[in-house]
């Protein structure tokens, strides 16, 4: 049995349960929220259509004593972010908000995995990482994970190609310090720079490739679909529920998310996405690419725009 805990059942929430269920990936789902009567109604709306699932899944609202013998515990709860508000402008409201949380989780499941997926993201991991007495490998930001998600589907429309041969990162803040390591990005082991000349017989339409266009589009996607559609949240509900299935299978995976550094390029006591290996032990070891000195530069301008918010932030 593999058990679940979402605590908020905004629209990431609620479609991360819903997610869940559908993908047969959780047995036992538990919705808390301090609106319970909202974690009601959603957990009924999904629960009525499970006998068409593949497979059976109790899903049910409940209190932080419900989330006892969780193996996993997602966090979701916070102000979501308004058009034209960029996600550290909640730094201290959902920091007040974990720190409420906290306590009250940890109490019933400490021994669960934690994931991170309320913004400031990176913020709020380091807050938990801080407070909530969780060894650091069982905590988990969704960090970078929709940004690596967006890249990656860019660069696959842009050359017509399987998502799966595109290999490619975005590291750093889950915010406008993010930055693409352009210099390891390849289709099928072929450099993308090169991807296009490389083609024998195949398209010749394919545009050449403008990485500042594809960076503005990964960076702009949040603020973009929130603009048009008021909130984001399917992108990162299946974004998370591949960080769940990752945990619960215990095949090691390889992803960008968030967790606390300890010196790794130099940087320490932050927490941002760097890849990381996943698996039923948790984010137990980080994946030490070679960058090149800008891209170096590059992370060490995201690590201290986040240590500056850290500073200023009540943790």
């Amino acid at each position: 049995m593999n058990k679940v805990t979402i605590i908020g059942t905004g629209y990431v929430g609620s479609t991360i349960a819903y997610t869940l269920t559908v993908s047969g990936i959780a047995s036992d789902i538990v919705m808390i929220d301090i609106n319970h009567e909202k974690a009601k109604g959603e957990a009924l709306d999904i629960r009525q259509g499970t006998p068409f699932c593949m497979s059976s899944c109790s899903i049910y609202a409940g209190d932080y004593s419900d989330a006892a013998d969780s193996d996993i515990v997602i966090i979701t709860s916070g102000v979501a972010r308004k058009p034209g508000q960029s996600r550290l402008d909640l730094a201290q409201i959902n920091v007040d908000v974990l720190k409420d949380i906290i306590p009250k989780i940890t109490k019933y499941a400490p021994d669960a995995t934690y994931i991170i997926v309320s913004n400031p993201v990176d913020i709020l991991t380091y807050a938990f990482c801080k407070r909530s007495g969780i060894p650091e490998e069982r905590i988990i930001g969704s960090g970078t994970i929709l940004d690596t998600a967006r890249l990656r589907s860019r660069l696959a429309e842009c050359y017509s190609i399987n998502q799966q041969n595109v290999h490619a990162y975005v590291l750093g803040e889950h915010g406008d310090s993010s930055f693409i390591p352009w210099s390891i990005v390849n289709i099928s082991n072929v450099p993308v720079a090169q991807y296009r000349s490389s083609l024998i017989n195949g398209p010749t339409d394919y545009p050449e490739l403008n990485e500042k266009e594809i960076e503005d589009y990964v960076k702009k996607s949040g603020a973009r679909v929130i603009a048009r559609k008021g909130a984001t949240f399917y992108a990162v509900s299946i974004s998370v529920c591949h960080i769940c299935k990752c945990l619960l299978s215990g095949i090691d995976t390889t992803m960008t998310v968030s967790t606390m550094l300890h010196g790794e390029y130099g940087i320490d006591d932050v927490c941002l996405s760097l890849l990381n290996v996943v698996g039923h032990k948790g984010a137990h070891s980080k994946v030490l690419l070679s960058f090149t000195d800008v891209e170096l530069v590059a992370l060490k301008n995201s690590a201290e725009k986040l240590k500056e918010i850290i500073r200023n932030t009540n943790i």
